[in-house]
This record gives structure tokens, sequence and C-alpha cells, in this order.
């Protein structure tokens, strides 16, 4: 089955809104075996939008609008569906009810505006948003189904997890049987990998297909298959996985989609191992990474973000003599920094970033994107240099990641 997306407001095309929404749609209907058929970016505008309904519809089973549903006057999506389904508008007082508990949650005093939310179209199913005022709306015309959501991201996975995805799962039930098996690979590109498996995708069944996924450190090998017989299906999959992970031998980082810091959180709780961090470069990016993983506290005990050399110094102990002599973005001083937070926070395990993230205050000798990186276990300290391409924001992201894939590559040394 298609879906198409259009979302839907002026902010998304002038750059000052980015639209995460589509991402987030699309990694939730794949598993299910269906696919995003194309992403629509239209302005709060009436023709527009139906303009785009009209040409999605007809590629597409499903169309999910996000967007253009608050209550302000520029917010038309309601107004303009109601239009195009030949509806007409009307108060619905469970919306309201939700809007007052939501409110009433939040602390907030409604206003007459966000009251009038409650006024929906009566051509559609009003679905109760449950992370926000705006109700959900399901309509419903020759077979297809079109979604009106939420374009605040939180409102929009909440509800999709929540009442969406499982609907439509109802309404277009699959006659297929679907499988997914990720790998986490590391220490290869994509090319060389794409040539070390050549023969493994030239012999897959027409069913079975094998998707990359790289991102900076790491690379997602992800096998896909469909099939009417389930169980033949399993037997075909897990046949391919073995010889997949076979192939893969030691560069599998691990069995099972993850993120690089849900790795390092579960090799962390599987060898009884406790970590802190000392970010200079990267801000206390890691930290946020680790910390958002649901249990990391059973593992992780803090940070010191040592941005100056000062805190360096008197916080982890980092000798000054050794600041000046290699500076700051240096072998001497990240792993010092390491061993330091290791001291301050009394844990097994440290990683320590110290880099130039730009755009200034690069060197001839160290560029912009230059950043050390060390990480501590009870098997020893190693470290080692990178040179990121990128703004500021991309060398810190690719930073953060690298960090987290060298101490999960170092523990899971540990663990064989």
């Amino acid at each position: 089955m298609y879906i198409s997306v259009i979302a839907i407001g002026d902010e998304l095309l002038i750059g000052q809104v980015v639209d995460t929404n589509s991402g987030d749609i699309a990694r939730r209907i794949s598993p299910m075996g269906w696919s995003l058929r194309r992403v629509e970016v239209v302005a709060d505008n009436p023709e527009e939008i139906t303009s785009a309904l009209d040409r999605e519809l007809e590629v597409s089973q499903v169309v999910i609008l996000t967007g253009g549903l608050g209550p302000t006057k520029d917010d038309i999506t309601k107004k303009t569906l109601c239009g195009y389904f030949g509806g007409k508008m009307k108060h619905d007082p469970d919306v309201l009810e939700n809007i007052k508990e939501v409110f009433s949650k939040r602390g907030l005093n409604l206003n007459a505006l966000t009251e009038g939310q409650a006024m929906v179209p009566d051509v559609c199913t009003v679905i109760q948003n449950k992370f926000g005022t705006a109700p959900v709306m399901w309509f419903e015309r020759d077979g297809k189904v079109v979604v009106s959501m939420p374009g605040v991201p939180f409102e929009t996975r909440g509800m999709l997890d929540l009442e969406v995805l499982p609907r439509l799962r109802r309404r277009f039930a699959p006659d297929m049987a679907i499988a997914h098996h990720t790998l986490i690979v590391t220490d290869i590109t994509e090319s060389d990998l794409a040539i070390l498996l050549d023969g493994f995708e030239s012999s897959l069944p027409d069913n079975l297909h094998l998707a990359y996924l790289p991102t900076p450190g790491l690379i997602r090998l992800r096998l896909d298959g469909v099939g009417r017989d389930a169980d033949e299906l399993k037997r075909v999959m897990a046949y391919n996985v073995a010889v997949l992970k076979n192939l893969v031998g030691e560069r599998v980082l691990r069995d099972g989609d993850a993120t690089p810091a849900e790795i390092v959180i579960g090799l962390l709780k599987e060898k009884g191992l406790t970590l802190s961090t000392a970010e200079s470069c990267t801000g206390g990016t890691v930290a946020s990474r680790l910390t958002s993983v649901p249990g990391a506290s059973e593992v992780y005990m803090g940070s010191v973000v040592s941005y100056s050399n000062d805190v360096k110094s008197r916080v982890l102990g980092v000798n000054e003599d050794v600041l000046v002599r290699n500076g700051a973005v240096s072998q001497p001083v990240v792993e010092a920094m390491a061993l330091g937070v290791t001291g301050v926070c009394g844990t097994d395990c440290a990683i320590a970033t110290s880099g130039i993230a730009g755009p200034g205050g690069g060197s001839a000798e160290k560029p912009v994107g230059t950043v050390w990186i060390a990480v501590n276990t009870p098997s020893g300290l190693e470290s080692k240099v990178y040179h990121f391409p990128g703004d500021r924001t991309r060398v810190v992201d690719r930073a953060t990641t690298v960090a987290l894939v060298t101490l999960a590559k170092s523990l899971k040394k540990d663990c064989l």
C-alpha cells in the first residue's frame, strides 16, 4: 500500500521550521510493508492544499496531512478539508472536553481561540488528540483515507502510534507476511560492504531485499522480506540472516536495530559497568544522547562539560603544563580528561572529547573538524584523532556518534 504525506505550513516553506513528521511517518509505516509514495510541502492556502490532495489521492490509498490545525487564522486546514469533502462545521463537545482536560493538566487558562478547535467537519471521524488540543480527523472517499494530523512532532508521533496506524492496519489489513532484521555494522565503508556482499545480494530470493542505511561511524544493514506463508518467510529470513552475519563477521556491532547510545547502555548493563563523560567540543551532546535512553540512570553517572581549560585543569585534573605544551585539542589532554572524569564520577568507564567544531579556531596544524576522542574502560585507555567535515553542527553530531561507537566497540571486545 502507498501512503502520501502533505506537510502544510508557510513556516516549512521559508525554512523557519523543518518537516520531521514525514520522516517519522516513513519510519513507522515501513515495518508494516507500506511505502511512502510522495511528500509534498504546501503553504497555508486552500487552493494549494486541495490541489495537493487531488494529486496524492491519484497515486496513494492513504494521504496523511500534518499541520495547519492550530487556533489562529492562518491555520485553515480544517475548513479546507470540510469544503473538500462537502461537509459543514459543527461543535463537538467531546473535543472541547479533551481540550479542557489538556489545559487543566498543563495549568493553563482556556481562551476563546482554543475553544474554537472544538469546531470540526461533520463528514469526518474525530479522533481525540491525547497529546494536544487539535483533534485528528479521519475522512474516507472511494475506498481511500485522508487523515489530518497536528503539525507538532511529538503530537504526530504519539497519535500515529496510539490511534492512526492501528486504525489503518485494521482498515487495510495486509494480506502478506512481513519480516525485517537489522544488523549494526562498523569498521567498513558502505562501498566496501556492498562489494563484500555482492554475491549474497545476487543470491537472495525475489521476496527478500537488503538495504544499506549509513550514518557516521556505522551502517545499518536491514534485510526485508515479504511472503504469503509466514512460517516459510520466517525460515528463509533466519537462514539468510545467519549467512549475512557470517559474511560480515566481527564488524557486526549489534544484532538488532538500536542507536549507538542504546548499544552503549545495553553493553554497560550486560557487563555491570558504569560510565561518565568529559566533553569539550561536543558540549554535553554525548551526555544528552545517553540520557535519552530509558534506564540509562542504572549505568550512566554524570558528565563534566569542561569547555574551558580552567575547568579541564581544576575539575578534571589535567596538568596545566600539558595543556600549555600540547593545546586542549591533543591526545595527552583528551586522555587526561577521560581518566579525570573516571575519578571525579567514580565510574568504570569514560568518554572524553576535545576538538575544534568551527567555524573559527582552526589552524594549519589543527583545522576545523579536528577532534580527539578517548575512551577509558577496565581494559585500558584508547584514543584517536578524527577530521570531520561539515559545519559546526555536523562536526558535533559526528564526533558524538563516533565517540559512542568507539566505546561500544571497546565494550563489545571485552564481552567476547
